[in-house]
């Protein structure tokens, strides 16, 4: 695989290593919460989690402002959470509860808050590259400086409606940031296997929109690469593609056993490569805190979750009435 072509002397400040460790963790732990639930049958569907990839949207969610939106896939409850969205609500959500951001009826895919800029995750592959370059029209038609984050998959990047949002986009010059998840496997297919060129931040070359391979397991990376992105975009230049070199470490959904790849591959990254850790590691040799206060950290965030999830499981389901409501605009 490529090398990542980003300075690995980045580095972020206390207050921003803290931060970002504090918001990777509560992803992790909360989507290690989901998959026990899926697993009792609290959450039915497919749940697709986010375990591994946490660095990704940790870091570009630090890149962008107030009124930049973002909209992605459906592998989504980690955006959803960086978004600012509250753990209840998407864990209710999850479980189909009146409570959830979507009340209830959108469940592990479907997550939405246009009002903190997060405008979905999406379960047609591909449909939301679609949808983020209008919402990058959007914005350059009304003449603000906003900036569509518009996340997918390594599978979904040899989508045929992937190309024509590229080539529109660069038609206008839209301030969009196409995101390319490179988690290595699309569903349960390498992604030696289905493309003919394995760097993905190339796509856009024939369209002129230029493009960047990232070490996405590094926050400090993906923060830095995300700035360039954004002003790039934010300037007026048009689209960009980041490929964020990242890992799964679960199956592609809860109803996927992985048997495509051995457990000593996904223990190598875990043991070598794995964001948290990496962050930890960092923390406690710059001295910002102590294993007391990461312990801390860790304890306020089991609490956040393990509310979310009294909160789902004693929160009413949707009356047979709301079958009817949210059908039309």
């Amino acid at each position: 695989m490529a090398k990542p072509n980003l300075d690995p002397d980045l580095t972020l400040s206390k207050p921003e290593e803290l931060k970002a460790f504090r918001d990777m963790l509560l992803i992790r732990r909360f989507e290690e919460r989901c998959g026990q639930m899926y697993g009792e049958g609290l959450i039915a569907g497919f749940c697709h989690l986010y375990i591994g990839q946490e660095a990704v949207v940790v870091g570009m969610q630090m890149a962008i402002g107030a009124g930049d939106q973002v909209i992605t896939a459906y592998r989504d409850h980690g955006h959803a959470l960086m978004a600012g969205m509250d753990p209840k609500a998407v864990l209710s959500e999850l479980t189909g509860r009146m409570a959830g951001a979507s009340r209830g009826k959108g469940g592990s895919m479907h997550v939405f808050a246009p009002d903190r800029g997060f405008y979905g995750g999406h379960g047609i592959v591909g449909a939301q590259v679609s949808l983020g370059t209008g919402l990058a029209f959007a914005n350059r038609y009304r003449g603000n400086d906003r900036v569509c984050l518009t996340y997918f998959g390594d599978g979904a990047s040899n989508q045929g409606q992937v190309y024509e949002s590229f080539n529109m986009a660069k038609i206008w010059n839209l301030p969009v940031v196409y995101i390319i998840e490179n988690n290595h496997y699309g569903m349960g297919t390498s992604i030696e296997r289905a493309s003919a060129n394995l760097n993905l931040s190339e796509r856009g070359l024939s369209l002129n929109i230029p493009g960047m391979q990232v070490d996405a397991m590094d926050v400090r990376a993906v923060r830095a690469a995300g700035a360039k992105a954004v002003e790039h975009a934010r300037s007026g230049k048009g689209p960009i593609i980041l490929e964020m070199l990242t890992y799964r470490y679960r199956g592609h959904s809860m109803s996927d056993p992985a048997k495509y790849r051995s457990r000593e591959e996904v223990q190598k990254v875990k043991d070598q490569n794995d964001p948290i850790d990496r962050s930890r590691t960092r923390i406690l040799k710059e001295g910002y805190a102590s294993e007391e206060d990461l312990k801390r950290i860790e304890q306020e965030i089991r609490e956040i979750v393990a509310a979310a999830v009294d909160f789902a499981k004693t929160s009413p389901i949707p009356d047979a009435s709301e079958l009817y409501t949210d059908v039309y605009a």
